[in-house]
């Protein structure tokens, strides 16, 4: 199977008319490529390099959160990469900058953000989050960013980085933030970050009762929806409508096309409901921004130089998949059925047992053990982890997840606690290949499950 044989022509012509208009500038004088003969070898060499990798295109892949981009995404990047356009100010890409402030008018629109607001491409999620926590700091100087013991741990890395200081909110066994803390410690707290999507097990958090205590004490609410984001456009099928319904409220939003936007590493981006806070940005610089009075990006971004490609990468997919139910939609609708499936034979299993029922497509669980000791899972967990990954016909690649012992056994009273932490198994399903996958990767996880001699 060659799923991108059929492409590769599309990309030539594409090419031939890009060459066309190099062309029409003149030669190049002293421009030589390469031999093509060492160009071929050395590809052919990396291929070979690459086939190290894990199944990222395969359903069997159900590890982290990792899959190909679209094929619009990479062809649409590999020809905008010849000409290789920087995205900081008009006068290093003006057809990608358009492109950007394009798709940034859509995914804003998906996010509930109409008019007035202000936003980016950045290189990453983590980047994206970096410059919403700046701008908290701009906003409440002296204040705390809070989030929860689930939120990634970046947003306590950069609060570091700002020099600000972080407060982790609890959560009890559902992952579900614990109020009087938020309640007791809001005098001191300028942000909320809340997350749609969690990057453990995908937990959407209660955005609305959030919103309602943050806004009744002027505190700020950044909504981290790097995983989740484009699950707002099937919040009808969700369990928790009504906090994606609410997520246009939020002071900042990031979102991750590199996810579930079908786009190639990196592309973050990052929403702010209020243009106003594009003053924090303000800078001089004395050899850009000169082409044009219009809005150049590098003036409302902590980040520099940015690949244009990215930006022509997402508007090539988006005009292949619309941000709606039934375009990109679609495929989360699939993803989203296919954790919900899997969930399900897991309940039935008789040889695991489920830890969440997912809110969005990750779901986490764990093999019963005879002995009821949470380092009996553990072992158990660590031995399939290997046992999937090193049978390359039968296998599967699932993660391990680690939850403190406490909160473990809230959920799992009857486990002993005979150790700090938890280690449970966990899927990404996030393909849309993953829908007609599901019951063969339960089957093989059952059958890895079950010791020699056991039918």
């Amino acid at each position: 199977m060659n799923r991108f044989k059929p492409y590769v022509p599309l990309l030539e012509k594409a090419l031939q008319s890009l060459d066309a208009w190099r062309s029409s500038f003149g030669d190049v004088p002293g421009f030589q490529g390469p031999p093509e003969e060492d160009l071929a070898n050395v590809l052919l060499e990396l291929g070979k390099k690459l086939e190290g990798n894990y199944p990222f295109h395969h359903p069997s892949y159900a590890g982290q959160m990792l899959k190909p981009p679209h094929p619009a995404a990479w062809l649409a990047y590999a020809l905008t990469m010849t000409i290789n356009p920087n995205n900081h100010a008009l006068d290093g890409g003006p057809p990608t900058s358009a492109m950007e402030k394009e798709v940034i008018g859509k995914l804003a629109a998906m996010a509930g953000y109409n008019s007035g607001y202000l936003g980016h491409l950045t290189s990453a999620g983590t980047i994206a989050n970096l410059e919403a926590l700046f701008v908290a700091r701009e906003v409440h100087p002296g204040k705390a960013i809070a989030a929860t013991s689930n939120a990634h741990y970046t947003h306590r890395r950069m609060s570091k980085v700002l020099n600000t200081s972080f407060l982790e909110i609890p959560v009890d066994e559902r992952g579900r933030p614990d109020f009087n803390f938020i309640k007791k410690n809001i005098m001191e707290i300028g942000t909320i970050v809340v997350t749609m999507g969690t990057t453990g097990l995908g937990y959407v958090e209660p955005l609305s009762q959030i919103l309602q205590l943050a806004e009744e004490n002027s505190v700020r609410v950044h909504v981290d929806a790097a995983y989740g984001g484009f699950f707002k456009l099937i919040s009808s099928d969700l369990p928790h409508q009504r906090e994606w319904d609410e997520m246009g409220r939020a002071d900042s939003i990031v979102i991750d096309p590199h996810k579930h936007g079908l786009q190639p590493y990196g592309c973050g981006s990052v929403l702010y409901k209020d243009a106003a806070v594009g003053k924090f940005f303000k800078h001089d610089s004395p050899y850009t921004y000169f082409t044009s009075d219009d809005l150049h990006l590098g003036e409302i971004s902590l980040e520099c130089s940015r690949a244009g490609a990215a930006a022509a990468a997402l508007w090539a997919t988006l005009e292949i998949l619309p941000l709606d139910e039934n375009g990109l939609g679609g495929i989360l609708k699939k993803a989203r059925s296919a954790a919900v499936k899997f969930a399900h034979l897991i309940e039935e299993s008789s040889v695991y047992r489920l830890y969440n029922e997912p809110d969005l497509d990750i779901a986490g669980y764990f093999k019963i053990p005879k002995q009821e000791k949470i380092s009996e899972i553990n072992h158990l967990s660590e031995e399939l982890f290997r046992k999937g990954v090193s049978d390359k016909k039968e296998g599967f690649h699932v993660s391990l997840f680690k939850i403190p012992a406490e909160e473990f056994c809230r959920k799992f009273p009857e486990f002993e606690r005979d150790t700090d932490y938890a280690v449970i198994l966990r899927s990404v399903l996030m393909k849309e290949e993953h829908e007609g996958f599901v019951e063969e990767l339960v089957r093989r996880l059952e059958k890895k499950a079950k010791v020699k001699g056991e039918k």
